[in-house]
């Protein structure tokens, strides 16, 4: 079996799966309305949100505790993107379910979201899918399961709640405000999305559902949403005066109630700013996107390679010369593995490093282990968490010249050490560059103790390979300065 959770900005929700024959089935479904995103004041989570929080994953972690950890992933979206105490609750968080949290960027956000729908989708048209969360609107593009334009806009119906009906009154005035401040962000993606254009809209998220719900209740439809209907919803919403009053609306759960305004108010912005006519719901979302990319990794179709791939491409990296680094980094990697206690996860980050090591040569030679750290952690990945993003980053900043202390020490023992191992192991694998194998073996071997690495070579072999010898000596230097030390130890 495997899981998926999802911390959201309005709710927190878990699938549990069973993986049969290639097919995902769903065997549980958890969802509880925290709103984290709810009374932030000055950029930081409340205290109440945050209790909320945690009590609600205590009770995830005891569905998830007959799991293997390798067949679970918890991942945060824009409450913890953009709180300031956001590292500070998912410690305690991480703590609570037994489990690290992603915190993944907006666009891949919207990609997991595309994902989960489009497996819920029996047609094969190009289609819109819209997701309305707490703090953020995500908006795709995709044919069958690929998606093509992806956009994430800072407009959630917590946020907007919060800044548009925070005193609980339903006016005019109030749901104008919110319409115009979201038709202001969606003119923003407009023109790229109506150029690219679709056949059919889908909207994934709890919020739509409960629009389709009113409707249905209302009798003005069988399913899905219209414009025709929006605006009805529109004018209907009026004649409750306050967020208290929709208990008297029909179709409307008590836990929609509180955002169901500011929802309502996002859905018809970017019906208008885009002019969609009508939009069907699924019940596929973020979590079930979790799923399928889980079960990807497991079948060696992870995405974050295809990602690196396609990075490589796209800034004229040379293949050969980096699949060289990255064989090279693999062989040395196999050398420490156990002694090091590194494992599969480790070994997938350190191959993306090689491919990418040079990527910064796209911008200028001069620094370009640094222009590369800037461009990996400031691109669009798909697949990547932005921890993720940050660690290779990390790595190709320091696979050269001197070692970025500073920046690794910023991280804790439990990612330090061993990052700050693969990226020991980089540097090597670059020094080795000019080196080619014998007989398809390297003539070269790597030991790893703690902070020790001894490195067996045949004897008189740093005599013919002069560059070589004197790139070891300025690394021994380097590692001095860390704590590490680099013996050169003769084979025969």
């Amino acid at each position: 079996m495997i899981a998926a959770v999802d911390l959201g900005s309005n709710s927190f929700h878990m699938v549990i799966a069973r993986v049969e024959h290639g097919e995902v089935r769903p065997i549980e479904r958890l969802g509880e309305n925290v709103q984290l995103a709810a009374g932030m004041e000055g950029g930081m989570l409340s205290d109440q949100a945050v209790g909320r929080g945690l009590e609600c994953l205590a009770r995830f972690r005891q569905a998830l505790d007959v799991l293997n950890p390798g067949d679970v992933r918890v991942v945060g979206t824009n409450a913890l993107r953009i709180a300031r105490n956001g590292r500070e609750f998912r410690s305690r968080a991480e703590s609570v379910i037994g489990y690290p949290i992603e915190v993944i960027p907006g666009r891949e956000e919207a990609r997991l979201v595309y994902l989960g729908v489009a497996h819920t989708l029996a047609d094969d048209a190009t289609r819109l899918v819209v997701d309305i969360g707490g703090g953020s609107t995500e908006f795709i593009i995709g044919d069958r399961f690929e998606p093509l334009l992806m956009e994430s806009l800072h407009m959630g119906c917590v946020s907007y709640g919060e800044r548009f009906f925070a005193d609980g009154v339903i006016s005019k005035k109030a749901f104008d405000q919110a319409y115009f401040s979201a038709y202001g962000e969606v003119l923003n993606i407009r023109s790229a999305f109506k150029k690219l254009g679709w056949n059919n809209a889908v909207g994934s998220s709890g919020t739509l559902r409960s629009l389709e719900n009113v409707i249905v209740a209302q009798g003005w439809a069988d399913s899905g949403i219209s414009a025709e209907n929006l605006d009805k919803l529109r004018k209907l919403l009026f004649k409750y005066p306050s967020v208290k009053d929709l208990c008297k609306l029909a179709g409307l759960s008590e836990r929609r109630r509180n955002v169901f305004a500011s929802g309502l108010a996002i859905t018809c912005a970017f019906f208008d700013a885009l002019g969609v006519e009508h939009m069907r719901t699924s019940n596929g979302a973020l979590r079930e996107g979790v799923i399928y990319d889980l079960m990807g990794r497991h079948t060696h179709e992870d995405v974050r390679g295809r990602s690196v791939n396609a990075m490589m491409q796209r800034y004229g990296v040379d293949e050969a010369n980096a699949r060289h680094v990255e064989e090279t980094a693999r062989h040395l990697f196999a050398s420490v593995q156990d002694s090091w206690s590194l494992d599969q996860e480790d070994l997938e980050l350190l191959e993306w490093a090689a491919r990418l090591h040079e990527v910064g040569l796209a911008i200028s030679h001069s620094h370009f282990h640094k222009h590369g750290q800037y461009l990996v952690e400031n691109s669009d990945l798909a697949g990547f968490s932005t921890a993720e993003q940050t660690e290779l980053g990390l790595l190709i900043r320091g696979h050269r010249q001197k070692f970025p202390q500073g920046e690794f020490e910023l991280k804790g023992n439990g990612v330090r050490v061993p990052l700050e191992r693969l990226c020991l192991l980089l540097r090597m694998a670059v020094l080795f560059r000019f080196v080619a194998p014998v007989d398809g073996t390297p003539p070269y071997h790597l030991e790893a103790q703690d902070k020790s690495l001894t490195l067996k070579l045949p004897k008189g072999w740093l005599q013919h390979h002069p560059l070589t010898r004197n790139a070891l000596d300025q690394e021994q230097t380097q590692l001095a300065k860390i704590g590490y030390t680099l013996a050169v130890a003769k084979i025969g």
